[in-house]
């Protein structure tokens, strides 16, 4: 299929390479900084466009992935967005990690203008998009979800539709609030078996064949206890994650404490300078 992929951050350049090379798309990229479109077209092929309205033009499917709502909204609806240059009938599928608002906002430009928006975050980090192995959680018509879906399956392990337009954002937002608590959860048991005397490692090896097992503790008690942040999911990415499942929690009514808390620990590691640290690095706070 053509294809167009709008920002190559460290999720969107592999997941756009993907796209190109496992799945056989031919893909139109653009990027802010267009020098990183010009270096990924070198690698994979295709061709760059100097705008995403450019990049929209005569493609089958149009996916994005930047920072955050304001983003979103830039490369979308803005002066020179992808919906200006987008045929009747396009599927847009977003897969930034954004509002529920916003999600349900632009559903609602494209249904006007004749085209379709899927919301569709990601799961996985920058390892899961260079491995192909994201999770994908998307809300939507279930019309535009299957013509999206065969193409998002060249970077993903699991892509399925939750709901309506703000389902894959809402989804997300639950996926955040896990990872919160439990990342707090194991920086406090490994600071207390570090207080104990206990071996890290060891003790790892025998409650993560127990109830106390998950993804985070196998991934990241090696680097916990070594103090060891410089990679993974920024801080800083987490904090904005966050905001949002907070501000949507207002809205909705839902109450949050273990979340807020977490937040505010967050910006405790910001202030250590660890903004772009993994979020595993909550850990670093209670060594202090």
């Amino acid at each position: 299929m053509k294809v167009a992929f709008l920002g190559l951050g460290v999720m969107g350049a592999p997941m756009a390479g993907h796209l190109a090379q496992k799945g056989g798309h031919v893909v139109t990229v653009y990027n802010r900084t267009a020098t990183k479109a010009e270096a990924w077209v070198k690698r994979h092929g295709g061709c760059s466009a100097a705008t995403p309205r450019e990049a929209a033009v005569g493609q089958d499917l149009v996916f994005c992935c930047v920072g955050n709502d304001d983003d979103l909204r830039e490369v979308t609806i803005g002066p020179d967005g992808a919906f200006a240059g987008m045929a009747r009938d396009t599927v847009f599928v977003d897969h930034t990690t954004a509002s529920a608002e916003v999600a349900r906002a632009l559903f609602q430009a494209a249904r006007e203008g004749g085209y379709h928006f899927v919301d569709a975050p990601v799961s996985g980090g920058q390892a899961g998009a260079e491995n192909g192995r994201l999770t994908v959680m998307c809300g939507g018509e279930q019309a535009a979800y299957e013509r999206a879906e065969p193409v998002i399956a060249a970077y993903a392990q699991k892509c399925q539709r939750l709901g309506d337009s703000g389902a894959g954002q809402l989804t997300k937002m639950v996926n955040q609030i896990c990872i919160a608590g439990v990342v707090q959860g194991l920086a406090e048991a490994f600071h207390f078996a570090e207080t104990a005397g206990l071996d890290i490692g060891a003790v790892v090896e025998v409650i993560s064949k127990g109830a106390a097992q998950s993804w985070q503790m196998e991934n990241r008690h090696k680097t916990m206890a070594e103090g060891q942040f410089e990679f993974g999911f920024a801080v800083d990415w987490m904090r904005k994650d966050l905001n949002i499942c907070l501000a949507e929690s207002r809205r909705n009514g839902a109450i949050l404490p273990m979340t807020a808390l977490v937040d505010q620990f967050y910006g405790d590691v910001q202030r250590m300078g660890g903004q772009r640290w993994d979020t595993s690095s909550l850990i670093a706070r209670l060594r202090r």
